[in-house]
């Protein structure tokens, strides 16, 4: 899987929304299969149009600031890039570096968000917003067994 600074760099190569749209599609396509058996209404992403299941795993390893591996995938070709993208942001990150994410800024690098539909925009902000919840969680559960 690509990190997010080869993906920004890529991005930044690319001038024609086409090219970055194929692109997308393509992280999307790198992504490992996420099992039959993953993709449950607990895993599934609300506030998405299309199907999108995430999964993760927590690292106490640092008992002070988890850190959190994410599995996700679609049924959509362009929203399983936007998932690629959000793995390369948050997966094997710690919780405190997930939780000060600026999205916002980083589609806005990226060239994406005045290119979303209203419908892919709403599913990729629930799709941040399900990440952070996760690692609130991980952070918070940290800290009540401190």
């Amino acid at each position: 899987m690509a990190t997010l600074d080869d993906i920004v760099g890529n991005f930044e190569f690319l001038d024609d929304w086409e090219d970055r749209y194929r692109y997308v599609i393509e992280l999307g396509r790198s992504l490992d299969e996420m099992p039959e058996s993953d993709k449950t209404d607990t895993n599934k992403v609300q506030g998405c149009v299309s199907q999108v299941w995430l999964t993760h795993t927590v690292d106490r390893t640092n008992p002070d600031d988890p850190v959190l591996t994410f599995k996700g995938d679609s049924d959509a070709h362009i929203v399983r890039g936007l998932v690629a993208i959000m793995l390369a942001a948050c997966s094997g990150k710690k919780a405190s570096e997930i939780l000060t994410l600026d999205e916002s800024a980083l589609f806005g690098q990226l060239g994406l968000i005045e290119h979303l539909t209203p419908q892919r925009a709403n599913g990729l902000r629930s799709m941040v917003k399900r990440i952070k919840q996760e690692a609130a969680a991980a952070a918070a559960k940290t800290a009540i067994s401190n």
